[in-house]
């Protein structure tokens, strides 16, 4: 039926309403209360009979044009009807930046300037570490207070008038710009900046073809290496500053080099003990590697040959490192090229490497290190463990419910047989008879024990009682640890946050790409299990230089690898948020 155009009076004024004839009453009351404020409830519609919820409309056989009267005012009066503090901004009135910032938006891509896939792939995937963008909006270059003013200005779009060398404040002035549309944008300006710095990256392609193909990880680390140095924040209530990498993203090596000739060993050389900084832990691929937790391990491992103090001459020793400290962003990187000398290329190890979506690297730490985090690991899992059985006793009792309702709804209807099947009618007989002769039984013998089980509701109750104190527990091994640093990780537990991906067999061709996690602003603030409820629903985004593509999850467990198609060359892991209280 077509809508009937109509108009309903109303303290005065005239308001023009689209009555449709197939709906009801209730429809009609909320068009009006749209319209005048006045809920439903205190709606009085001057027609016969009154308009109730169940009225169909049809009845009303209304006319065009047609003319209703309505008493009614909003509870509380009409000044409870004040104007919103924030006023509504539909879609289509946004500016492009206001649309790129709402949840939800499609992040921007990058264009390729000619194989510059590996930089965007790195660039994205950088993106995705929120404190790195929070930072960058307050990056100022150290430098004379002339300069200074300059790069404040550039902070505004204006990147020409600043250093082009300066690779954090390039950095910044792109996501700015990402921050701003969602379309794909050149990042031309960083790299001009990355190829005055390091002139590998301006490299010509053999075949005279533009620029060359180069390496994500080597652009990763050395875009890492910049910001080390250039980007520092506040360390605290000392009022000095440290480098934003060295917080969040480095991590510490405990190791033991030791000679591996037994001869070193006899005249009295001792191992020796030294503490590095890392910035990606290396996954070697060997013949028989086949999950990451393997190439890990084998990568803590190192031959090294050198000149022994003790037996003059040069000898094998063996270097075992272990983690010391873990950086909240964990980088690890799959070493799969290796230079062959028969093509004069970098060649691609193809192994298919199996890597999860939470890793844990508890096995790799120093015992010092794993003693304290073990604890607290397991606290966690125990949480966890907890809040799934609740969850499973939440949904039991709305079964439950549903169950009840609908036995209540057979009886009102005839009886609970009403609706049954002949042969269950036959069943819920045969068990009736069968329990009046049991106790018939029971009055002649021994008096029947009835057994007592918890309700869902007690076992629910019980359950949030555990959790509480579970966490109440996690916060204070966190307190015994006492750990003043903000940026380690300290359950040894990391989940993935992104992935840069390489297609092709050599690293001189080939095609890079990126899948970064979604992640919702509204979550930013919170932990532990409502965070984990808040992400999106484990959506990735897959950003194919300006091109950028909603995923699901299972899309990440296919790039372990195994042959030419897209693999994983870098994960971007991240401490697993811990549960509070909250």
């Amino acid at each position: 039926m077509a809508a009937i155009p109509i108009i309903i009076k109303h303290g005065g004024k005239r308001y023009e309403v689209e009555l449709d004839p197939a709906s009801t009453g209730e429809t009609l009351k909320y068009q009006l209360f749209s319209l005048t404020g006045v809920e439903p409830d205190r709606q009085k519609v001057l027609i016969k009979g009154g308009l109730k919820d169940d009225t169909p409309l049809y009845s009303l056989n209304a006319k065009p044009g047609q003319t209703f009267m309505m008493m009614g005012t909003p509870s509380g009066g009409q000044d409870a009807l004040s104007k919103p503090k924030e006023t509504m901004k539909f879609l289509e009135d946004m500016t492009d930046a206001e649309v790129a910032q709402q949840e939800g938006a499609i992040p921007a891509g990058l264009q390729n300037l000619g194989n510059t896939c590996y930089l965007n792939s790195t660039l994205q995937t950088l993106r995705g570490v929120p404190e790195l963008q929070a930072e960058l909006i307050n990056y100022q270059p150290s430098s004379s207070s002339a300069e200074s003013n300059l790069s404040r200005l550039s902070s505004f779009g204006l990147g020409g008038l600043e250093s082009r060398k300066d690779i954090a404040a390039q950095l910044r002035n792109l996501f700015k710009q990402m921050s701003e549309t969602q379309e794909g944008i050149p990042p031309l300006e960083f790299l001009v900046a990355l190829r005055e710095v390091f002139p590998q990256f301006a490299q010509q392609d053999r075949n005279g073809h533009g620029y060359a193909q180069q390496d994500a990880e080597e652009a990763w680390s050395q875009i890492i290496n910049q910001l080390r140095a250039k980007l520092t924040i506040s360390d605290g209530e000392s009022g000095s500053r440290t480098s934003f990498v060295d917080r969040y993203m480095a991590g510490q090596f405990s190791s033991v080099t030791e000679c591996d000739d037994p001869a070193a060993k006899q005249v009295g050389e001792e191992p020796n003990k030294s503490s590095d900084v890392f910035f990606k832990l290396d996954c070697h691929i060997g013949k028989d590697t086949n999950h990451l937790q393997d190439g890990i391990m084998a990568g803590l491992e190192e031959q090294i040959e050198k000149q022994s103090p003790t037996l003059d001459r040069n000898a094998m020793y063996t270097k075992r490192s272990r983690i010391s400290r873990l950086p909240q962003y964990l980088t690890v990187h799959f070493v799969r090229f290796f230079w062959k000398r028969e093509t004069q290329k970098k060649a691609k190890i193809m192994r298919k490497v199996t890597f999860p979506a939470e890793l844990d690297v508890v096995e790799f730490c120093t015992d010092e290190l794993r003693d304290q985090l073990v604890p607290v690991r397991d606290k966690v899992r125990e949480i966890r463990k907890d809040e799934v059985d609740a969850e499973r006793s939440r949904k039991r009792q709305r079964l439950a419910l549903d169950r009840e309702e609908q036995q209540k709804k057979n009886e009102a209807e005839g009886g609970e047989s009403a609706s049954l099947e002949p042969m269950q009618k036959k069943k819920v007989v045969e068990e009736t008879k069968d329990k009046k002769t049991d106790k018939k039984n029971d009055k002649d013998g021994d008096t029947e024990m009835e057994e007592e089980f918890k309700t869902d509701a007690q076992y629910e109750e019980e359950k949030n009682a555990a959790i509480k104190a579970a966490k109440i527990e996690l916060q204070e091994l966190l307190k015994q640890r006492g750990s003043s640093d903000s940026g380690t990780n300290q359950s040894g537990l990391y989940e993935l946050r992104g992935v840069i991906t390489h297609q092709g067999a050599s690293a001189d061709s080939g095609h890079y790409t990126a899948y970064v996690k979604q992640q919702s602003r509204k979550a930013d603030n919170q932990t532990g299990s409502k965070r984990r409820e808040e992400e999106d629903n484990n959506k990735w985004w897959w950003f194919n230089d300006d091109k950028v593509t909603e995923v699901e999850a299972e899309k990440i467990e296919t790039l372990a690898g195994g042959g030419e198609s897209h693999s994983a060359l870098i994960l971007l892991y991240r401490a697993i948020e811990l549960p509070t209280l909250d």
